[in-house]
């Protein structure tokens, strides 16, 4: 009896020291939107979608501070579309505030929704994450969304598709979703 016992330990031990296959988890759903932020700059008050509420002491709310606009924390109401033309009818608005939380380099945190009213798409999307601004591609969580995104979660993957100085940028949002019901 010991040797059977002994027998069937050895063979789960070896058993359970093979590697497995690690699981690939594929979307369930996958949406490409863009997103227009037209930075105030004490010029452009008629067509800016984001302003400077917070700064460093002494620093200028009208432009962003240098030595990588680290304490500047920016709110925006940026129209979203579904190509990357600003000029496309939008078909929501992304709505957040973004900050710059670095002094050594260009990085950002992100907390943002994508509210979504259109033939389209109907509800909101919510975004959450670290933006190190000097990569090509960065991936920040997706947290949550209502109506036709009810309880989504997953990964949005940001690239910086279009940058005009500090006053206009247009980030291309490639969301894939893990979790949809």
């Amino acid at each position: 009896m010991k040797s059977i016992v002994l027998i069937l330990c050895l063979i789960f031990l070896s058993t359970s020291a093979l590697p497995s296959k690690k699981s690939i988890h594929k979307p369930c759903k996958r949406l490409v939107l863009y997103f227009h932020d037209i930075i105030y700059n004490g010029r452009n008050g008629a067509n800016a979608t984001s302003a400077i509420v917070a700064a460093r002491e002494g620093a200028n709310r009208t432009i962003l501070s240098d030595q990588f606009h680290f304490g500047d924390v920016v709110v925006f109401d940026d129209p979203v579309t579904l190509d990357n033309n600003l000029h496309s009818t939008p078909v929501g608005r992304a709505q957040g505030i973004y900050l710059y939380d670095t002094k050594n380099t260009f990085t950002s945190w992100l907390g943002f929704s994508f509210v979504l009213n259109s033939t389209h798409y109907q509800g909101t999307l919510t975004f959450m994450g670290a933006d190190p601004l000097m990569n090509k591609t960065r991936d920040i969580s997706i947290v949550g969304g209502t109506g036709d995104f009810f309880m989504h979660r997953g990964i949005a993957t940001i690239m910086t598709d279009a940058f005009e100085g500090e006053v206009y940028f247009r980030l291309c949002v490639d969301m894939k979703f893990y979790e949809c019901w």
